[in-house]
């Protein structure tokens, strides 16, 4: 600063002015820079609550229990005081002194409805209310007539069983016909036979029928229950489709074509899983279609029966019923019974 500047007479007012100003800045500057400072504080606090977890805290409540009141406890306890029982006397009132009292004579009671009851006829009696006639049959044996057991069973051609799943077999070739006219026991017969034996099945037995010769036919392609309609389209199956002269109807149906032969009859009755199956034939089975009539060997039957029985579930009862036999295949047919048909018995109708 030059001497003359220096002689120069201060501006005290513009001074103050000056000082003023500048100190009016340094708050304004001071006041933003605490609100930037207090922003980023907040701003980094909040940020922070999204990446710090915060930490469990336990903390016990006090268990607030109000309690009972007196009064009303009391009466609760005389009322479970009230339900125990009773004290009783036990004791025997004896007198060894004979007196004039005496009681008064009991009343006459008829005896004939005091008889006790017997629980097993009360059952029947209930069951055959119900279900009607169950399981009443019959069946014709050698020169006279076996009757079917009641409620038990039933009894075909003199065979009896108690089976819930019965399947028949008719052999109805032309050679079967013959010996069952020889032997008096026509086709017609022996159909007549299996009506009156459908008509004492229970309702919970299930049927099924089947003939074969080269070709053969069930009634239905399953076990049908006992039914009175099912039983009215068996006898009607009968009457129209039932082949008595040795030869089955060409459009019988159900029928399998092709002359599959009797081993495949056995693959179709084992099928249908039935508890029994008859078969009524001489046991001159046929092998089947470009065999020209060639009869199956035993050994053959034998091994087809053992790995149908071994394949079932349950062993399937075969009843044997022979009709007009040569002695070489009754006596190979009962080798086979022994072996294959689960306790079925061996019959023959002469």
């Amino acid at each position: 600063m030059t001497p003359a500047a220096m002689l120069q007479p201060v501006d005290r007012k513009a001074l103050r002015s000056a000082r003023l100003k500048k100190l009016a800045w340094t708050v304004v500057i001071l006041v933003v820079l605490l609100h930037v400072g207090a922003g980023l504080v907040a701003g980094a606090l909040v940020v922070a609550r999204y990446f710090m977890k915060p930490e469990a805290t336990f903390q016990a409540s006090k268990d607030l229990r109000m309690p009972a009141k007196e009064r009303e406890n009391r009466m609760n306890m005389a009322e479970f005081d009230a339900l125990a029982p009773k004290p009783s006397f036990n004791d025997k009132l004896q007198a060894l002194k004979p007196t004039a009292f005496s009681l008064p004579e009991l009343p006459k009671i008829p005896m004939d409805q005091m008889l006790p009851l017997d629980p097993s006829a009360i059952v029947s009696d209930q069951v055959s209310s119900m279900v009607g006639a169950a399981a009443v049959g019959s069946g014709i044996g050698q020169g006279g007539s076996g009757g079917g057991g009641t409620g038990t069973g039933f009894s075909f051609l003199g065979i009896q069983t108690t089976a819930k799943r019965i399947l028949i077999l008719y052999d109805v070739s032309a050679s079967v016909v013959t010996a069952a006219n020889r032997a008096g026991y026509s086709m017609e017969k022996i159909r007549d036979e299996t009506k009156t034996m459908l008509a004492g099945l229970g309702v919970n037995t299930r049927f099924d029928l089947g003939q074969f010769a080269r070709n053969y036919a069930f009634f239905s392609p399953e076990m049908l229950p006992a039914s009175d309609p099912n039983r009215q389209s068996a006898n009607a199956w009968f009457d129209e489709w039932f082949a008595t002269d040795g030869a089955m109807k060409q459009s019988t149906p159900n029928m399998a074509r092709g002359s599959p032969g009797f081993i495949e009859v056995l693959h179709a009755a084992f099928k249908l899983n039935p508890d029994v199956i008859f078969v009524i034939s001489d046991a001159s089975f046929e092998r089947g279609s470009g065999s020209s009539g060639a009869q199956i060997p035993f050994p053959e039957l034998d091994d087809a029966l053992r790995d149908l029985q071994k394949a079932s579930p349950t062993p399937v009862q075969i009843h044997f019923v022979g009709v007009g036999m040569k002695p070489a295949n009754e006596k190979e047919m009962r080798r086979v019974m022994a072996k294959h048909s689960a306790g079925g018995r061996f019959r023959q109708l002469k």
